[in-house]
């Protein structure tokens, strides 16, 4: 199947915010099995080493877990996974300010806009 990575940023850390991604949506729930490491190398189309990076830092960053003899599984911490959310969102406003700063647009002024925009999904 294979996915389409960027150019501009290492697969591994693609991977791992796709992870994070579904963790956070609820794709992925508290205690589920991920696939091997294999299994999901092949499925993404990358190398089984860079899966396993991908694995070692998801494990460092406490999103999962691996038990001895059985795999690889999402954390059942439910606080770590809010607290991953609340991460996310930070960094994801973190960015957004700094780029409608640097493009000369006021605070008031995007938040006027978006709270027009937030309007038309309801």
């Amino acid at each position: 199947m294979g996915i389409d990575f960027l150019p501009d940023k290492p697969i591994y850390q693609q991977l791992i915010e796709r992870i994070v991604g579904d963790v956070i949506r609820g794709t992925l729930s508290p205690g589920e099995k991920l696939p091997s490491v294999r299994e999901y190398a092949v499925t993404v189309g990358v190398n089984a080493n860079t899966m396993q990076r991908v694995y070692k830092e998801l494990e460092q960053m406490e999103i999962t877990e691996t038990r001895r003899g059985q795999g690889s599984f999402v954390t059942e911490d439910v606080r770590r996974i809010v607290e991953l959310r609340d991460e996310m969102k930070e960094q994801l406003v973190s960015s957004f300010i700094q780029s409608v700063e640097a493009l000369g647009f006021t605070a008031s002024e995007m938040i006027s806009y978006l709270q027009e925009r937030g309007g038309e999904n309801d």
